[in-house]
C-alpha cells in the first residue's frame, strides 16, 4: 500500500510542479515529465503486485468531517490498475518531445497539472468503495480531462468539442447517478453492500441506468458522439490516454455494477451484446469513412468497445445459461481486449502525432509517401494496424480469439446462447473485415506512394521519446500475441473478484491452441524476412532502374493520380448507406477543355444527426422561450432563491 500512497504524491507534486515552475520552460517540462513517469512507474508496481498476489487492500478517510471516503483495490480494480498506470507512464514519456512548444509555457505547465488529475482520478474510481468516493473520482476525472481536451482553446472546432465533451460527460454522470440514487433509495446505505439485496426489478432498472451513464464515457453508440470530437482536438498523447485508458472506466464500471448486482439474467447480456454489435459495426464503418487521421481512429475506438461488449455480453450470457466456459472465455477476451486495445489505439493515436507534428495536418488526402523517410513511425504504425485488425500474431488477435471461442461454444447449446453465439461470430468476422479494410486504407494512403502534398514531402522523423514510446507499444504488440499465455491469466486473475458462481475453469488447452497459432504465423513472418533478405543480397551491386508506377497510359503520371482515401473505401461504404448516410459533391466536368473542378465526400453519424434534430434543437428552442427570465435584475434573482426555499420546505 506504500507504493500507492508513494505514487499519488509523486503524480500530484509533478502536477504542482509544473505549475509553479512554468517561467522555465524546459526546467518544468523536465520535472513534470520524470515525476509523473516515476509516479506512474510506482503505481505500476503496486498495482501489479496486487493482481498476482490477488490481495484485497481497503483504506477510508473521512471527509468534512461527515462523509466516508472508501477505497478497495481487490483483483479487477488491480487489473485496470495495470491497464491506467502503463499507458499514463508511456504516454507522458511521449509527451516530452511533442510538447516541445516553449511560447506556450503556461498552457503547456497547466497541460501536465491536469495530467496528473486525470491520473489519479483514473486510479481512485476504479478503486472507489461507496457511492459518494466514486461520483467525487468521477467528476474530478471528467473535469481534468475537459481541460486537457480544450488545451488548444484558440481553436473554434477545439471549444465546439470540448462543451460537447462536458455536456455528455455530465448527462452520464446524471445516469450513474441516477443508478446509484436507486441504490441509496433501497439500501438507505452509501457503500456498495447492498446492491445484490435489491428486488430483481430494481436490478434491472440499475444495470439499465447504469450502463447508459458508463455506455456514455465508454463511446457505445449512440453515445458516442463525442468521442470523434473530442480525440481530434486534444494533444497526441492525451487522445492516446482517454481512447486507450479513460474510455476504459466505462467499462470497469458496467463489470462492477454487474458484479456487485449479483443478478444473471441472459436479458442483461443480450443488452451488453447487441450494443456491443451495433457498436463494432457502425464504428468502423464510419471509420473507413472518416478524411481525418485522428477521427478516423476515434471512430474505431467505438468499434473496439464494441468487441470488448461482445465479449462481456458473451460471458453474462455464459453464467446466465449455466455454460461456464463460453462465460470465462467470454470475459476474458473482454478483459484481454481491454488491455490489448490500450496499447494498439495508444500506439496508433502517437503514430497520428507524429504525422500531425511532422506535417501540421490530418487530412488523409493530404499525405502519403511517409515511409520513405519516418521509417519508425511507419513501421510500428503497421504493426498496430495489424494488431488492431486481429491478425496474428500480434495482440489484437489473442482477445477476439478468445471472444470467438467462447461464441462458438455458445452455439453448441439451445436458445438464447445458440442465437448469442451465431450473432457474435458473424459480427466478429464483418467488423475485422471492415478494420482490415480500414487500416489498410491508412497505411496506403498515408504512408506509401507519393506525397499529395507539400505539407507530406521529405519529412523526417525527431523526437526520441516520442520514437521510444512508440517502439515500447509496438513491441508489447508483439509480445503478447507470440507469448500470450502469462497476460491470459492475468486477465483470469483480475476476473476473480467478478461474481460469475463459478470457481476457476482451466483454460490451458484454449491457451496452447493461441499460442499454437500465433507460432505459426511467427514462422510465416519468418520465412517472409529470410525470402526478402534473399532478395536484397541477390540485387546488391546490381543497377536498379526507377520509374513511375502505373499511369493509365499517362507519360507524365503526378501524386494526384493516385488514389485517395475516399476512392478507396467508397463501394464499402456505399453498402451501409442506410445506416451511414454518404453524401458527395462534385460540379460536372464540361467542355473539351474543362476547368479545375472539386470532390467532396463526408459520411453522417445518424446518432449526431438525429440528436441534434430530436434532443438539442427541442432544448434549444425550450430555452430561448425561457430567456425572458434572465433579465439582469439582481432583486427578482433574490426572490427565484426565496420562492424555492419556501417550494422546498413543502417537501422536507
Amino acid at each position: 500500500m506504500n507504493l500507492f500512497y508513494m505514487s499519488f504524491l509523486i503524480l500530484f507534486s509533478g502536477g504542482i510542479l509544473a505549475l509553479v515552475g512554468q517561467r522555465n520552460f524546459a526546467l518544468m517540462k523536465m520535472l513534470s515529465v520524470v515525476s509523473l513517469a516515476t509516479g506512474c512507474l510506482s503505481g505500476l508496481i503496486a498495482s501489479a503486485q496486487a493482481l498476482w498476489q490477488e490481495k484485497v487492500f481497503q483504506f477510508s478517510f473521512t471527509y468534512l468531517n461527515h462523509f466516508e471516503l472508501s477505497y478497495k483495490i481487490d483483483s479487477l480494480s488491480a487489473f485496470f490498475l495495470v491497464v491506467i498506470f502503463l499507458i499514463s507512464m508511456i504516454a507522458v514519456i511521449y509527451s516530452y518531445h511533442y510538447m516541445d512548444h516553449s511560447e506556450n509555457a503556461l498552457a503547456t505547465s497547466v497541460h501536465y497539472f491536469f495530467f496528473s488529475l486525470l491520473i489519479i482520478s483514473m486510479a481512485l474510481v476504479v478503486t472507489a468503495d461507496n457511492i459518494i468516493t466514486f461520483m467525487l473520482s468521477w467528476e474530478i476525472m471528467s473535469l481534468s480531462s475537459f481541460f486537457l481536451v480544450i488545451f488548444d482553446y484558440g481553436k473554434a472546432e477545439n471549444r465546439k468539442a470540448g462543451y460537447l465533451y462536458f455536456i455528455f460527460s455530465h448527462i452520464g454522470a446524471m445516469f450513474i447517478f441516477a443508478a446509484f440514487g436507486v441504490v441509496y433509495g433501497y439500501t438507505s446505505q452509501f457503500g456498495f453492500n447492498g446492491m445484490a439485496g435489491l428486488p430483481d426489478t430494481v436490478k434491472m432498472i440499475v444495470f439499465v441506468l447504469a450502463f447508459i451513464g458508463f455506455g456514455s464515457k465508454a463511446g457505445v453508440f449512440p453515445f458516442h458522439v463525442w468521442l470523434p470530437h473530442a480525440h481530434p482536438a486534444a494533444p497526441s498523447h492525451i487522445s492516446a490516454v482517454m481512447s486507450g485508458v479513460m474510455i476504459k472506466t466505462g467499462i470497469y464500471g458496467i463489470l462492477r455494477v454487474y458484479s456487485l448486482l449479483d443478478y444473471h439474467v441472459s436479458v442483461l447480456g443480450m443488452i451488453v451484446l447487441v450494443a456491443g454489435v451495433i457498436s463494432g459495426i457502425l464504428g468502423v464503418v464510419y471509420a473507413l469513412g472518416q478524411h481525418d487521421l485522428k477521427r478516423l481512429l476515434a471512430y474505431s475506438s467505438v468499434e473496439n468497445v464494441g468487441i470488448i461488449l461482445i465479449g462481456i455480453g458473451i460471458g453474462m450470457i455464459g453464467v446466465a445459461t449455466g455454460n461456464p466456459l463460453m462465460a470465462i472465455l467470454g470475459f476474458s477476451g473482454g478483459l484481454l481486449h481491454v488491455l490489448n486495445h490500450s496499447i494498439f489505439k495508444s500506439l496508433l493515436f502517437m503514430g497520428a502525432g507524429m504525422v500531425l507534428h511532422k506535417t501540421g495536418t490530418r487530412a488523409i488526402d493530404r499525405l502519403g509517401g511517409l515511409l520513405k523517410r519516418m521509417r519508425i513511425t511507419g513501421a510500428t504504425f503497421l504493426i498496430g494496424s495489424l494488431a488492431i485488425s486481429g491478425l496474428p500474431p500480434f495482440n489484437g488477435f489473442v482477445g477476439e480469439f478468445f471472444i470467438y471461442l467462447g461464441a462458438f461454444n455458445g452455439t453448441l447449446f439451445g436458445n438464447t446462447a445458440f442465437v448469442a453465439g451465431v450473432l457474435a461470430v458473424v459480427s466478429l468476422a464483418v467488423i475485422g473485415g471492415l478494420a482490415l479494410a480500414c487500416f489498410t486504407k491508412v497505411m496506403g494512403v498515408v504512408f506509401q506512394g507519393e506525397p499529395r502534398s507539400r505539407a507530406a514531402a521529405d519529412k523526417d522523423e525527431t523526437g526520441n521519446t516520442m520514437l521510444f514510446a512508440m517502439m515500447i507499444l509496438a513491441s508489447f504488440c508483439i509480445i503478447i500475441g507470440v507469448l500470450p499465455g502469462i497476460f491470459i491469466q492475468m486477465t483470469l486473475k483480475g476476473l476473480s473478484s467478478v461474481s460469475m458462481g463459478y470457481g476457476r475453469i482451466p483454460l490451458e488447452p484454449f491457451i496452447q491452441m493461441t499460442e499454437n497459432i500465433t507460432l505459426a504465423a511467427v514462422v510465416f513472418l519468418m520465412v517472409l524476412l529470410v525470402l526478402l533478405a534473399m532478395r536484397t543480397l541477390a540485387y546488391r551491386g546490381k543497377p536498379v532502374g526507377r520509374k513511375g508506377t502505373w499511369g493509365c497510359g499517362f507519360t507524365q503520371p503526378t501524386p494526384k493520380m493516385q488514389y485517395t482515401g475516399s476512392s478507396y473505401s467508397a463501394s464499402i461504404v456505399e453498402f451501409f448507406r442506410p445506416v451511414a448516410p454518404f453524401q458527395e459533391h462534385h460540379p460536372p466536368v464540361e467542355g473539351r477543355f474543362p476547368e479545375k473542378t472539386i470532390y467532396h465526400s463526408r459520411i453522417d453519424d445518424i446518432a449526431e444527426r438525429h440528436m441534434t434534430t430530436i434532443i438539442v434543437r427541442p432544448v434549444m428552442w425550450m430555452f430561448d422561450r425561457l430567456r425572458w427570465i434572465q433579465h439582469g435584475d439582481i432583486h427578482l434573482y433574490i426572490g427565484y432563491i426565496f420562492l424555492a426555499i419556501v417550494v422546498l420546505l413543502f417537501f422536507v
